[in-house]
């Protein structure tokens, strides 16, 4: 892919070891609040995406991308905590997007776009059929996100052929009740992304106690992003 730029903003692949412990250090500070170098098997298997400052070099934004099909979905990071033996039988390549963070500070929506438009270069390159990943709610506690989780189980779940089972020993199921209307606003900035390109999520949510989040497994297949959608992203991204 190469580098897309968009006002204060350039996302790009990352090249180095450097690169990649740039990248390492941004999922520390976001995930866990402090310095350090947020790393595990997966990374070396994985693209990794930078998005950063142009006049700085600053990294703003950052994800991993693992290419995948049906029969190599047991490598990804999220059949660790999903059994996602539905999932083999998805016709064409997948991609699973994951350790997606921004920087903590004022929100600039510009930054989420380049980062959505490096994707769909390496999508669209890659001819990509799915693109699935775990969404994060910040905090291990459920009450803090009744009104959400109501409003996915309402609205949001996976096909039947294709949702996830459990495998993670702590869990919360997502039960289906009266959201109120600001409940979507309640929702991860990723995850409200997957779902207005029509994502849909597991019926469940994992506790993650050293991550101290809930997460949903997320996908969203290629074919059924609305047009008007497609056209957009793809603007983005030229």
């Amino acid at each position: 892919m190469e580098p897309l730029r968009t006002g204060r903003h350039i996302a790009r692949l990352a090249v180095t070891p450097g690169d990649v412990a740039a990248a390492q250090a941004l999922r520390h500070l976001c995930f866990f609040g402090k310095a350090g170098c947020d790393a595990d098997d997966l990374d070396p298997l994985c693209l990794h995406v930078l998005v950063e400052e142009v006049a700085t070099g600053l990294p703003v934004c950052c994800y991993r991308l693992l290419s995948t099909d049906g029969a190599g979905l047991e490598a990804s990071y999220a059949a660790g905590f999903y059994d996602l033996s539905r999932l083999r039988g998805f016709p064409g390549p997948m991609l699973e997007l994951g350790r997606f963070c921004i920087r903590p500070g004022p929100p600039d929506p510009d930054i989420l776009r380049l980062a959505w438009a490096a994707m769909t270069r390496i999508v669209d390159a890659e001819g990509v059929a799915m693109i699935f990943g775990c969404a994060s709610f910040a905090s291990c506690d459920p009450e803090l996100h009744r009104a959400a989780f109501a409003r996915l189980a309402a609205a949001h779940l996976a096909p039947e052929c294709w949702r996830p089972g459990r495998r993670a020993p702590e869990v919360v199921a997502l039960c289906s009740a009266k959201a109120p209307p600001d409940a979507q606003a309640a929702m991860p900035p990723l995850l409200r992304t997957y779902l207005a390109m029509g994502g849909w999520v597991s019926d469940h949510a994992v506790v993650d106690r050293r991550m101290n989040t809930l997460h949903v497994f997320t996908a969203v297949e290629v074919a059924a992003i609305p047009p008007a959608r497609v056209r957009a992203l793809r603007l983005l991204a030229q």
